[in-house]
């Protein structure tokens, strides 16, 4: 179950995403603390009765990330869930806040899921992103992928908007379905590196033809976790406030990768 999720924040000035908050579900209560990416972008605004410097805890989830989940009330609601690959009766928010990203037409906000080692193994569950703006052949191609199909990864370094960018592909022929999650590609971008190309799989968990568009393709990105691998590890991805645990977790890795 996944129990931590980075909040992204996109500046309105310049469309790029910051980290700004990290949820998370301890002891049958949700935490929610600020980043040090929050208080390095001088644009961002705290939430309403939620400053920089305190964490909040409530056994409730916040009306802010609880107005993100569909109402079990839409007539949609039985497709949403097929969707996103989920049982009606086995869904827990964080599950569909991590699979869905949250995302509202209303704002600049997205959830990212902080991956858990899984018997030894690094893998992140995502939907592919930019299908949009894909050429209509390359639409048509995704609609004609089938579950367990490879796919592969491609470096866009001349991506103007992400040096970073990784590009999904097929194989035979080989054409464009997609992104890779933006604040996933740094992560995915060293573990390639790490472990080489040939121990990295991306494969189609689901194909949903009649559905929105951020949410046709549904990918697996897999391969071993590094004994000294830590994701989201830059600074800014790190809470302004951290408990005892958090500071002996940061201390250990420190030690492991001295």
């Amino acid at each position: 179950m996944i129990d931590v999720l980075i909040l992204a924040w996109q500046n309105p000035h310049n469309r790029g995403w910051i980290p700004v908050g990290r949820l998370q579900y301890k002891n049958n209560k949700y935490i929610f603390k600020y980043t040090i990416g929050a208080k390095r972008t001088k644009d961002f605004v705290p939430f309403a009765r939620m400053n920089l410097d305190n964490s909040y805890e409530s056994e409730e989830l916040f009306p802010i990330f609880q107005n993100r989940l569909l109402s079990k009330s839409r007539p949609e609601y039985n497709d949403y869930l097929n969707w996103l690959n989920f049982e009606r009766d086995n869904i827990f928010p964080f599950d569909e806040l991590a699979r869905t990203g949250g995302i509202r037409a209303t704002d600049s906000l997205q959830l990212f899921p902080v991956p858990e080692k899984i018997n030894g193994k690094y893998e992140v569950i995502f939907f592919s992103h930019g299908i949009s703006h894909l050429a209509p052949n390359y639409i048509e191609r995704v609609n004609h992928l089938n579950q367990g199909n490879k796919l592969y990864i491609m470096r866009d370094i001349q991506n103007k908007f992400d040096p970073l960018a990784l590009v999904l592909r097929t194989d035979d022929p080989p054409e464009i379905v997609g992104y890779c999650p933006k604040f996933f590609v740094q992560d995915f971008g060293r573990l390639i590196d790490n472990n080489g190309p040939g121990n990295v799989e991306v494969s189609v968990m689901k194909v949903n033809v009649n559905s929105p568009l951020q949410f046709k393709l549904l990918c697996k990105f897999s391969t071993p976790w590094p004994s000294k691998f830590v994701p989201f590890n830059d600074e800014i991805f790190q809470p302004i406030i951290e408990d005892e645990e958090e500071q002996e977790k940061k201390q250990g890795q420190v030690l492991a990768l001295g």
